[in-house]
């Protein structure tokens, strides 16, 4: 889920839980707008998360170990 998607479940869930005055028999519009703002968090601090390690300023580091005899290299015996 993006950023851009959570942001629509949370705005969908605030006007739901709080904007719309309703009452649907068998469906409580406030607790499905609820249930949508948590989602939309949980997948906008996910998405937040999974983007934080390609942020230019994240540091990693990188280790390159030569081999000390290189696979394709092979050695000969001249008589």
């Amino acid at each position: 889920m993006g950023i851009g998607v959570s942001l629509v479940l949370i705005a969908i869930g605030a006007i739901l839980a709080w904007a719309v005055d309703y009452h649907a028999t068998g469906v409580d519009l406030n607790t499905v707008g609820g249930i949508l703002m948590v989602v939309g968090i949980i997948g906008l601090l996910m998405s937040l998360l999974f983007w934080s390690s390609f942020v230019p300023w994240h540091h990693r580091e990188t280790r390159i170990v030569d081999e000390p005899y290189p696979r394709d290299r092979i050695e000969h015996d001249h008589l």
